[in-house]
């Protein structure tokens, strides 16, 4: 019988592993190319796996690798929640902040053309995939916030 805090530890690591891999796999071969704010929902994945392997190599020491596997967990929501911020951006719900969002008009009054040259390729406002209306930083945030809730659920309970 497999206990709780190897069910969460489990999660912990496969979970962003799979939606890097879908992430990566969309990217290289899929030539969906990431924005700035996808590469921020990929960076607590990274961070979730390394502590999550981490957790695994202290198996022994289940009160190490439970606080290991819950901060594996947080990262996971934080990743759900940059997710739900982009995706708020992509559906035009709120104004994002960083240069990809940024409109080319402007009165900065700097040449035009300089302007261009400066404006990035891959915009954070436009889902460059959606399925069923759900893009990817939509499917991140759902997948991403359901996974640490059940990591957290999991963590928590002794048996």
């Amino acid at each position: 019988m497999t206990s709780n805090l190897a069910r969460a530890r489990w999660i912990a690591l496969l979970l962003p592993a799979a939606l890097l891999a879908g992430a990566l796999g969309s990217q290289f071969i899929g030539g969906l190319f990431p924005c700035e704010m996808c590469h921020w929902q990929r960076w607590p994945h990274y961070a979730a796996v390394a502590i999550a392997l981490a957790a695994f190599a202290m198996a022994k020491q289940p009160p190490v690798s439970r606080g290991l596997v819950i901060l594996a967990g947080l990262a996971i929501l934080v990743s759900g929640g940059i997710g739900v911020f982009h995706a708020g951006v992509e559906y035009h719900w709120w104004q994002g902040f960083t240069t990809c969002t940024q409109v080319l008009a402007g009165g900065s009054g700097e040449d035009i053309l300089a302007r261009i040259m400066k404006t990035p390729l891959i915009r954070c406002d436009t889902a460059q995939w959606s399925l069923g209306g759900i893009s990817l930083a939509g499917f991140n945030a759902i997948f991403s916030i359901l996974g640490g809730a059940a990591v957290l659920a999991l963590a928590s309970r002794r048996r």
